[in-house]
């Protein structure tokens, strides 16, 4: 059906609801590269009107991409609760917003409608939203999972400490690897990015993060980011493997380009929980997203790109993850121009990710041809420590030397705890202070205090 919306004597058509949706997006160069955005303020102002007139039901009854092609819509469509959504089936998408943000709706109230919620009625009122009131409603709605240690409790932050290495020398890794522990980094997961996919070097990083990780009993979770395929050849080949990895999409086509379908998904979920190596819990699987993705491979079918992203978040909850990560500003400038637009994106991502009950992440980052700076990802690590964020990352110097791109640093983590008086996660904070590297509030230590497990590392290090 269509949609239209009067400003003074004007008066603007929408064509269906994804062509509403995608013109009441705030502005951003993925969208006008698709040739989806509004022409105009006024005609974003008016479709933002119309869109907070539809009906939540809408979405049940109007895809944006058809259920018959596209896996993504059927898992939305199916795995839909009518029990959870009865509590807000009444309402429209500005009614939801204003519910929300309500001083009587609590986490509960959030997490008894979280199966009633498709994507697109997240993504809707969203767009709908200020940057405040994604921060206070995000903020209410904690996500929390568990593999060897808790990640997600209100007034906690963990780090997914990062040490990658151009030529995935182990020594270098490890030595990176060793520096963030020693800031108090790595409780959310130790994670490469490895610079090759051959299965015998990641199979050498996997066994030298465990055999870290056991000589010194660290409670954390290791993971290296290959396709899931190799992760799946590994796990068979008696790999030590933690956290299951994927890119993912928010289409079927855009996975199919990621060579993933979800029956793919489910069986490297399954060949995790095989394996039986969380302690605590067993959310294993961790997902990478990022607003752009199916548009860059053509598989946006003509939706927004923050609705395409926010689909991936159904994808990724299917699968109980122990995190989610949105890389926010990675895919470039040509999907999310400057920091204005990154920061918007990042505190979207969160919101509708955590409404969705997927436990959110955030790589504040922007490449080095975006117009952003470090700055911009100050403030956007600000906003969304304050919104609840449940990881982000932590990288030397903020700076990939393998992926070559900006994120943030152990230092940024050591910031925004002080500031927000966020902690690690518990058990991992119990092992900092058991190896001297913090105090019982979580303080660093000096250099001195940590000066004996530094040594036994850096003799690790040399057998490594």
């Amino acid at each position: 059906m269509s949609y239209t919306e009067t400003i003074g004597s004007r008066t603007y058509r929408f064509a269906d609801l994804k062509t509403l949706m995608a013109k009441a997006s705030p502005q951003r160069s993925g969208d006008q590269l698709a040739g989806v955005a509004a022409a105009s303020e006024e005609e974003r102002v008016a479709a933002k009107m119309a869109l907070a007139q539809v009906p939540l039901r809408t979405f049940l009854n109007e895809a944006l991409i058809p259920y018959e092609s596209d896996e993504v819509t059927r898992l939305v469509i199916d795995d839909h609760s009518p029990q959870a959504f009865a509590e807000i089936s009444h309402l429209t998408v500005g009614d939801f917003r204003n519910w929300l943000l309500s001083s009587t709706t609590d986490a509960d109230a959030l997490t008894r409608i979280t199966a009633g919620l498709t994507p697109e009625m997240v993504a809707a009122v969203s767009k709908l939203m200020r940057n405040q009131d994604l921060i206070a409603a995000a903020r209410k709605r904690p996500v929390i999972t568990r593999f060897r240690n808790t990640i997600g409790l209100p007034g906690h932050m963990s780090v997914r400490l990062q040490p990658n290495h151009p030529t995935d020398d182990v020594k270098g890794i490890a030595a990176s690897m060793l520096d963030g522990l020693m800031y108090g980094c790595g409780d959310a997961m130790i994670g490469i990015n490895p610079a090759s996919d051959n299965l015998a070097a990641i199979t050498k990083l996997l066994l030298m993060i465990d055999d870290f990780r056991q000589r010194y009993q660290v409670p954390t979770q290791s993971c290296v980011l290959t396709h899931v395929t190799n992760t799946i050849a590994a796990i068979e080949k008696g790999a030590p493997v933690d956290l299951v990895f994927q890119s993912i999409a928010g289409t079927e086509k855009a996975n199919s380009g990621f060579g993933i379908s979800l029956a793919l998904l489910q069986e490297a979920y399954e060949a995790g929980l095989s394996l039986k190596r969380g302690t605590v819990g067993n959310n294993l699987m961790y997902f990478e997203t990022g607003q752009g993705s199916a548009l860059s491979a053509d598989a946006h079918f003509g939706v927004d790109q923050q609705t395409c992203e926010v689909r991936a978040y159904a994808v990724a909850r299917k699968f109980n993850p122990f995190l989610v990560n949105t890389v926010v500003g990675f895919i470039g400038p040509e999907y999310l121009y400057d920091g204005k637009q990154i920061t918007r994106a990042g505190l979207e991502d969160h919101f509708c990710g955590k409404l969705l009950g997927v436990p959110m992440g955030c790589d504040i980052c922007y490449t080095n041809h975006a117009e952003a700076d470090q700055d911009d990802m100050d403030n956007l690590l600000t906003l969304l420590g304050v919104a609840g964020i449940n990881f982000i990352m932590g990288i030397p110097g903020a700076d990939d030397v393998m992926l070559n791109y900006q994120s943030t640093s152990f230092h940024d983590a050591l910031y925004v705890r002080d500031v927000l008086g966020l902690r690690r996660a518990p058990e991992f904070e119990e092992w900092l202070e058991s190896m001297q590297i913090t105090d019982a509030r979580g303080t660093l230590l000096s250099a001195s205090s940590q000066q004996p497990l530094l040594q036994s590392a850096n003799d690790w290090i040399g057998i490594a």
